[in-house]
């Protein structure tokens, strides 16, 4: 089962996202929280493996209570951000704050569903239109001297820098083994691995990674 702990300061909404999650047999919502400060002290208590995390809440923010929730359990958990508004500066804050999901919470229910089960296998929730603004975003606070990529992204084999370009390219498996005539799996097998050598948790982070280290641009996207 999936544990699910469900943080936003509207109940209506949080009963609302219980029982769409609740009815699907491998999902359980474990418990909710009203503001940031009980979202913190409901993940510490419950341990749940996802969090749905209002970014506008008060008693501490979502992302606050996002960068709380992970500094505690670094490995165990991951977050998806719900917000009203897909604003830049939220998707960004989002991703540096370490979630592995960014949605409106107008998404269709089977769309929270599909992210919900994708956060959880360690891939991240970002559309193409989401990553676009990611990488307008990073590429506006860049310095204007250029700086060493975070990481050596050459310890990469050249087929996993190709999988990370298109990964940074908002592209989940399916669409990069069609790009790249394999299968989904042997994607995801080269993005596992090149996660596991960069040191990230999750494809969110490497999407950011994407761009640091040049395997992508801004201006790529189509």
């Amino acid at each position: 089962m999936i544990r699910i702990l469900i943080a936003d300061d509207q109940a209506l909404l949080r009963a609302g996202f219980r029982a769409l999650l609740d009815a699907e047999s491998d999902m359980e919502v474990v418990g909710e929280a009203g503001t940031g400060a009980e979202a913190v002290a409901q993940a510490a208590r419950l341990v749940p493996d996802v969090v749905l995390m209002d970014i506008r809440m008060p008693g501490g923010d979502g992302l606050e209570a996002t960068r709380r929730v992970l500094a505690a359990q670094p490995e165990g958990v991951r977050i998806i951000i719900l917000t009203t508004f897909e604003l830049d500066e939220y998707v960004t804050g989002a991703i540096r704050a370490g979630a592995s999901g960014f949605l409106v919470k107008d998404t269709d229910p089977d769309e929270l569903v599909r992210a919900v089960r994708a956060v959880h296998d360690g891939d991240a929730m970002l559309s193409p239109s989401v990553t676009r603004r990611l990488l307008e975003r990073l590429a506006a606070e860049r310095p204007s001297t250029p700086s060493a990529p975070p990481v050596d992204v050459a310890q990469l084999t050249e087929r996993e820098r190709e999988v990370v370009a298109l990964v940074g390219q908002g592209l989940n498996n399916a669409e990069i083994g069609a790009r790249l005539y394999i299968t989904p799996l042997t994607a995801k097998t080269h993005v596992s691995r090149a996660m596991t050598k960069l040191g990230l948790r999750d494809r969110a982070q490497l999407v950011v990674l994407a761009y640091e280290s040049g395997l992508v641009r801004p201006g790529w996207l189509s």
